[in-house]
């Protein structure tokens, strides 16, 4: 028995060198597949981008009004330029009035805030609102439109293309988008802390009281640490979301699609929220940079090049990780050129002799190779 044993493990130590399997892959939270009752799901870091969990996460569907996630990012962003102001009053066409499905009853010619129909689309998701604010950030719907598609590709998602600024999917033949690409977009529109004076309030109104806001997402009432985002809603798309919430200092989005219910995507969410909050936690190590050794760098420019940390030092890691230690792994030497951001190493993170995490070390600027003429001009320079 113990020699069966014994060549078990020897056989399943050799598999995970012969398939390059990480030995802490074993020790990773798993989430609960059956819980998660939808076509696409997928649970991410705010803090870090790192996915927690997924579901078929980059299966293009139709995301019906979590589209509006995009369009709360144009508009914020417009706002932080100083394009627009909350304040500037907008006059309701023709087009954002005839617009269907939830909506405010915006009359042709009727004048609102930005701040206003801002409120009417991130609460209630009213698509007339929200099409007399693409209207107003870019001139037309159309125009606005094509922003939609040009932030997409500039913070690289390949697997979403718009059609309209509010979800509308009864008329279009190519708008979609995928869990994971809403989750990015999720976390840049939660970068703008203006948004959460919206997301989080469940009753408010309009025209004086006349015109009742009550959140679509319901969670922003019964969720603790609820932040945001949007729901939506259409019969091709069933029922989606994309929630976000913060516990411990800690941030994460769950965007869930096609579910079957209303009540299936948000105990979705919620399970998947609950599941990262128990099973993670955020960790910031104490790095030193004394510790980061400068990398030689062959037929340089310059003759070495000190590492730095690749976006921030915060890290996702189990939430029983105990005793975590730091090792510092830079590379000896490497050949020019070298272009900044170029992999030079890494710092691990050590729980027991489980590595549990690492943050990138990159080349902070460019190092061309040194020429000849490179040579001439130093030494002409010394003469």
């Amino acid at each position: 028995m113990v020699i069966f044993m014994k060549k078990t493990l020897i056989f399943l130590l050799t598999l995970i060198l012969l398939l390059n399997i990480p030995l802490t892959s074993f020790a990773k939270p798993q989430a609960d597949n059956k819980s998660v009752k939808a076509k696409s799901a997928i649970l991410m870091s705010l803090d870090t981008g790192e996915i927690l969990y997924k579901k078929n996460e980059y299966e293009h569907l139709s995301p019906a009004s979590v589209t509006k996630i995009m369009t709360i990012l144009l508009v914020l962003e417009a706002l932080e330029d100083g394009k627009i102001k909350l304040s500037d009053k907008v006059s309701a066409s023709e087009n954002a009035v005839s617009m269907g499905g939830s909506q405010i009853w915006l009359e042709k010619g009727e004048i609102m805030s930005v701040e206003e129909l801002l409120k009417a689309v991130i609460i209630v998701s009213a698509n007339d609102a929200c099409t007399a604010l693409a209207e107003k950030v870019a001139g037309s719907s159309q125009a606005f439109v094509n922003m939609m598609n040009k932030r997409t590709r500039e913070l690289g998602l390949e697997n979403t293309h718009f059609e309209n600024s509010n979800g509308l999917d009864d008329t279009v033949t190519n708008h979609y988008s995928c869990a994971y690409d809403l989750a990015i977009i999720s976390r840049e529109v939660m970068k703008h802390s203006l948004v959460k004076k919206y997301t989080t309030v469940w009753l408010d109104s309009l025209r004086g009281g006349k015109t009742v806001l009550n959140n679509t997402n319901k969670l922003c009432n019964t969720y603790n640490g609820i932040t945001g985002l949007k729901t939506g809603t259409t019969s091709n798309a069933g029922f989606c979301i994309s929630a976000t919430a913060t516990r411990d200092n800690m941030g994460l989005v769950a965007v869930v699609l096609g579910s079957e219910t209303s009540e299936d995507r948000f105990d979705t969410a919620s399970y998947l929220l609950d599941w990262g909050f128990a099973s993670y936690k955020v960790y910031t190590p104490d790095i030193r940079k004394s510790r980061i050794k400068s990398v030689r760098v062959k037929n340089g420019c310059i003759k070495e090049v000190k590492p730095v940390i690749l976006n921030s030092n915060k890290l996702i890691i189990s939430i029983d990780a105990e005793n975590v230690k730091l090792k510092y792994n830079t590379l000896k030497s490497i050949k020019a050129p070298v272009k900044k951001g170029d992999n030079l190493g890494n710092i691990e993170l050590k729980s027991g002799n489980k590595t549990i995490g690492k943050i990138t070390l990159v080349a902070p600027v460019n190092v061309e190779k040194q020429t000849f003429k490179a040579i001439f001009s130093g030494l002409l320079i010394k003469i």
